[in-house]
């Protein structure tokens, strides 16, 4: 097929063009074609030198001289004239050196930027260049730009697709002719062309909605299937007993808000079906979901079953162990609650094999070790997973053997504030309740934002608190050791602090690359008040409780999602205590509109929901990224299309025609179904 040939087969694409591209991932012909512009310049419209207004402006002009200079800080200027018969005007780039050399002097150009006041002058800045002789005698047009590489610029590409127009005119449809006249949108064909050809913004912009919706209809798609197959098997039903819940509730050292009641309410109505539970259960840190969790299991283990509690690491698997004891012991099943890890001697993994196969162990605490080859359930029927936004389909059909073939409940836990488009678009497949209250007494955390500048006053403050007693995150963002800011990575930032700033206090360091046990060492000594100081990567993002903990200091901030921030000052005064979050800024710029939220509110899903729209998913989730979900022109901030995609995907389920009538969608269904929740 030829949309699945290898590129060199297109004019123009020898062995060396197409190793550059395969370094942006296209490969194939069909890579290509949905390879799509990463902005557009409008040169559709020009004017005048002479008649320039501050904004968006489009000139065609001669470069009549170009040069660079180094300023503060080693920033680097490049500045130009442009000149046509009507006047002159300034160019100007930041950190752009190579400018100078690839300005060609006399020569014609085509140059959009934003027009606007630098330094009591007004210049065009930052503005993007395409030579006139480029393009045909009229093509003052919109002009695709791409994301490039070294030695593959815009202007190849651009000339490398156009050599592929024909295959794009005899594009095959994906969506069905129904959803397409429903909705109002652009043949595939007609889309892909309008996208590296627009013609007019419009067009582009309906292409645009075309491929956007596309995109959101499969992902739905795919998350409406899997969630129809997982309702179609069948599971334990566990009948709802008041009493036992009004006695547990009654026993807790605490009142529980009436957001857990509403939400282990809604657990108890899933596990009464016999159609297996798939909820998650969203709440910042510290809000309660362990307890939830708990009253769920209780239900289960009440009725004969088992309950795998599965966490993420060792530590907080051991920390969940403790928590469910103390509650257990309350109403005297705390025996029934055995941890299984893989640093266990393995005696005591005998001992905790042979309880869990006999069925008296009903609370089983670990990690993902739980579903190994040699864990042998006896009846499991609930499955608890914390912090693992990704529980798939392999997983729960390795727990399905283990339940003897019989599908478990499974609820899912996240600290991840996640916005509503994400939540209908990655999981769509999953029931969600929100615990949206914070237990009774825990104070707000007090959130500054910090200069470099005011770094020492801030330590000072710092300094008094531990010497209080008190202990403190500092957490450094992932920067690989060529990066230019790499004085902000945990062993450069340890280095100052347990030599300098804090020699006089204790300090570690903990981050991704060491080995399991060596972190969980170093976190156990945090813990148990061994350390004054623990510097760290985000691997605490996801950690435990530490009881003693009033200070969150974030490194080189605006390298976070907001989202991820939050969480991170969540960790901190879990005991009531008045606690501190320093977000400290890498320069002594003014802080962003993004930044100062963090200060202003400690609603984790407005914050969610800012990220989205600024900087995507990828801000939310670390190193997830949209591209991941293969969304290459869908906006999850876009509400309106994906409730008419996600609309048009429930109608196509019901409606009961056959996917593979679809080959093209049907494959495009296959990849989303192994990226969303279940899988």
């Amino acid at each position: 097929m030829e949309l699945e040939k290898n590129i060199v087969s297109l004019k123009g694409v020898g062995e060396t063009i197409a190793k550059k591209f395969k370094l942006l991932d296209v490969e194939t012909v069909n890579d290509l074609i949905n390879y799509f512009p990463r902005r557009y310049d409008d040169f559709s419209s020009l004017s005048p030198i002479s008649a320039l207004k501050p904004g968006q402006v489009s000139i065609k002009a001669k470069i009549t001289s170009a040069k660079g200079r180094y300023v503060r800080r080693g920033m680097h200027i490049t500045e130009a004239i442009a000149s046509d018969e009507s006047g002159s005007v300034r160019l100007v780039w930041f950190n752009q050196p190579y400018r100078v050399e690839s300005l060609k002097s006399h020569q014609e150009y085509f140059i959009s930027g934003n027009f606007e006041l630098s330094y009591q002058r007004f210049a065009v800045m930052n503005p993007s260049v395409e030579l006139a002789s480029d393009f045909p005698l009229n093509a003052a047009r919109i002009v695709p730009v791409y994301r490039e590489t070294k030695g593959l610029k815009s202007a190849a590409i651009r000339k490398i697709i156009a050599s592929a127009r024909n295959i794009i005119e005899n594009l095959e449809e994906t969506l069905p002719d129904q959803i397409i006249a429903e909705n109002n949108l652009l043949d595939r064909s007609e889309a892909i062309m309008a996208m590296h050809f627009p013609k007019n913004m419009g067009r582009m912009e309906a292409a645009k909605k075309r491929l956007g919706f596309e995109e959101i209809f499969g992902l739905s798609l795919a998350s409406l299937i899997n969630k129809k197959q997982a309702s179609a098997e069948k599971t334990h039903v566990i009948p709802f007993k008041e009493d036992l819940a009004r006695q547990f509730v009654a026993r807790l050292p605490f009142k529980l808000t009436d957001s857990q009641r509403k939400v282990v309410w809604q657990i108890y109505q899933d596990m009464q079906k016999d159609e297996p539970m798939n909820r998650l259960v969203e709440g910042d840190v510290g809000s309660g979901k362990t307890v939830v969790a708990t009253m769920a299991a209780l239900m289960a283990a009440d009725h004969g079953y088992q309950a795998a509690f599965m966490a993420p690491t060792e530590l907080l698997a051991r920390q969940h162990a403790d928590t469910l004891h103390s509650m257990l012991k309350s109403i005297g099943k705390e025996h029934e609650a055995i941890l299984l890890i893989g640093s266990m001697k393995p005696a005591q993994k005998s001992a905790a094999h042979k309880q869990i196969k006999s069925g008296k162990a009903k609370f089983i605490i670990g990690t993902h070790a739980l579903i190994a080859e040699k864990v042998d359930m006896h009846k499991l029927s609930l499955v608890i997973v914390d912090e693992q936004h990704r529980f798939g389909v392999e997983q729960r059909k390795k727990l399905q053997k283990k339940s003897g073939g019989t599908m478990p409940h499974v609820l899912t836990m996240t600290a991840t504030p996640i916005p509503r488009t994400l939540a209908l678009t990655l999981y769509g497949e999953l029931d969600i309740s929100i615990i949206s209250e914070k237990p009774k007494g825990r104070l707000p955390v007090k959130t500054e934002i910090v200069s470099p500048n005011s770094r020492l006053q801030m330590y000072r403050k710092v300094d008094k608190e531990i010497a209080a007693g008190s202990q403190m995150f500092v957490v450094c963002p992932l920067i690989a050791e060529s990066d230019m800011l790499q004085a902000l990575s945990a062993e450069r930032v340890y280095e100052g602090l347990a030599k300098s700033v804090f020699k006089h206090r204790r300090v570690g360091l903990l981050h991704g690359k060491m080995k399991a046990d060596e972190k969980e060492k170093i976190m156990e000594q945090f813990v148990h008040k061994n350390l004054n100081i623990l510097v760290s990567t985000t691997v605490v993002e996801v950690g435990v409780d530490v009881p003693n903990a009033t200070i969150m200091l974030v490194e080189g901030a605006e390298r976070f999602g907001l989202a991820q921030i939050h969480q991170l000052r969540g960790r901190v005064g879990r005991r009531g205590q008045q606690a501190y979050c320093y977000i400290v800024m890498s320069d002594s710029k003014a802080p962003s509109k993004r930044l100062k939220a963090l200060e202003n509110t400690t609603d984790g899903f407005k914050l969610a929901e800012l990220d989205l729209e600024i900087r995507g998913p990828g801000a939310i989730y670390g190193r997830m990224q949209s591209g991941q979900l293969d969304l290459r022109v869908a906006k999850l901030t876009d509400v309106k299309l994906i409730e008419s995609a996600r609309n048009s995907a429930k109608d196509f389920i019901e409606s009961k025609e056959q996917l593979a009538n679809y080959p093209d969608l049907a494959c495009q269904i296959s990849n989303y179904r192994s990226i969303t929740n279940l899988n």
